[in-house]
């Protein structure tokens, strides 16, 4: 099996029901289908049973949050790449899968675009970089309804559960900047995710549990430095001065001040 796409879900029939339908209408249906529900005490567990012979596999039962649930569907998964379409968010049109499927084409991380929804209004299209790195990985994440990931990446090590909000993003910032996994971007829209979700809500928790994961692989004055260099690419200036100093004009200037310096340092050293 090439894909599996899981759906975690609690108390939320009604977006459970969109997500169903988005994957159901695809004109391509050679993946699993994996429910994950928290112990839901609304209609969710009657639009699973009313949807069971679209779905592969499922659950109903009560989880230590929104990472567990996703855990839980990781290991009911045979696929080789995972998707997590969380109810409330859809699948962009009927023919996204038939498109994608041919690009699972060996990297560990597979991701196109998010188009933003909030009240049932269209917002922003955020379209995601092809170059992810540290610098990328301080101020945003990929997201999650837009990124295909291999199930080997889990083999070791599942989403944390100790994180309420950003366990994705810590794995993302992980397995990208400190393992060097393969990725490739695709140019296209995955996905529209809804923005009355826990990660959109708590932005103070979000910001706390970040730092927390920063402090956790870069200790110290290294995460000091990092933060001081993200300001410091944030000044108005910052931009102006890294195109001047790519001149060949500006290089030429400045290579005999340098020298210079460093030569005057070496005077005041002795």
């Amino acid at each position: 099996m090439k894909l599996s796409i899981i759906t975690i879900n609690y108390n939320n029939a009604i977006g459970l029901k969109k997500t169903i339908e988005s994957i159901v209408e695809q004109t391509y249906h050679e993946f699993e289908y994996i429910v994950i529900d928290g112990g839901s005490n609304d209609d969710s567990k009657k639009v699973i049973l009313e949807n069971q012979n679209n779905i592969s596999d499922w659950c109903s039962e009560k989880d230590a949050g929104i990472y567990n649930a996703m855990n839980k569907g990781i290991l009911k998964a045979t696929g080789e790449y995972l998707l997590f379409l969380n109810s409330g968010d859809y699948l962009h049109d009927t023919t996204v899968l038939e498109e994608i499927v041919t690009t699972l084409s060996g990297e560990d991380i597979i991701y196109g675009d998010l188009l933003y929804i909030e009240n049932g209004v269209k917002k922003d299209t955020c379209v995601y970089p092809s170059v992810l790195d540290l610098d990328y990985f301080l101020e945003y994440s990929l997201g999650h309804p837009a990124s295909f990931i291999k199930k080997s990446l889990f083999q070791n090590s599942l989403y944390s559960e100790t994180l309420k909000i950003v366990s994705d993003w810590e794995f993302f910032l992980k397995k990208i900047v400190l393992e060097s996994v393969s990725y490739k971007h695709i140019d296209r829209v995955i996905a529209d995710f809804d923005m009355g979700g826990i990660s959109s809500q708590s932005i103070d928790l979000c910001n706390e549990e970040r730092e927390w994961v920063m402090h956790k692989y870069f200790p110290g004055m290294l995460y000091d430095t990092l933060q001081s260099a993200a300001k410091m690419r944030k000044q108005p200036l910052y931009k102006l001065f890294c195109e001047i100093s790519a001149t060949h004009r500006f290089q030429y200037r400045i290579k005999p001040i340098i020298n210079f310096l460093f030569r005057l340092n070496q005077c005041f050293s002795k």
